[in-house]
């Protein structure tokens, strides 16, 4: 089985949102919903502070939480990708993925009184595109592709101080943290 996943180069993004604005737009999201969210994080001490942007969407982890504890069975694991969907149509809205989530993924949708979640743009890719998240950035500080691909050219972490352990799911996701 392949793993598709992302990259995320914390050190070029800017903070500038149009990740987070292109899956709005192209999830139809109502206020308040959010697939992808960037985080800014300050750090350091005067003289020296800084702000740090995140970028963070689902990370289509090796052992999800999410689909674990779905007593729905509304998220799984595709087999030929590894991406995690979600099925709409089988969940029950009961909010136990967006408390089984350790990064807060999952969306609630109270319109729909269900849950949502990114799911990589799976239509996108499966067209040779890439997901909208993806094509917005204007640093390219994400990627998405073959996981293990992705971190032969980036790198194997997947932990920064912001985030909980990586232990905890394996998620499909590396990060680089300092200019190259």
């Amino acid at each position: 089985m392949s793993q598709l996943g992302f990259h995320f180069n914390m050190a070029t993004c800017i903070g500038c949102r149009a990740c987070q604005i292109a899956c709005k737009d192209r999830n139809n999201s109502k206020v308040g919903v959010l697939y992808r969210k960037v985080y800014d994080m300050e750090s350091g001490i005067y003289p020296n502070p800084r702000i740090d942007h995140f970028s963070l969407g689902c990370n289509h982890c090796a052992q999800p939480k999410c689909v674990a504890n779905c007593p729905a069975n509304a998220l799984y694991k595709r087999a030929e990708d590894g991406i995690v969907m979600h099925d709409k149509a089988k969940c029950i809205g009961c909010k136990m993925c967006l408390w089984s989530c350790p990064y807060g993924v999952p969306q609630y949708k109270e319109d729909e009184g269900k849950a949502g979640k990114c799911d990589l743009c799976a239509d996108l890719m499966a067209q040779g595109e890439e997901p909208a998240c993806v094509g917005a950035c204007v640093m390219r500080a994400l990627n998405a592709g073959e996981i293990e691909e992705l971190r032969k050219q980036y790198g194997n972490t997947a932990d920064v101080k912001w985030l909980p352990s990586s232990g905890m799911t394996r998620p499909s996701l590396c990060i680089t943290t300092k200019k190259r």
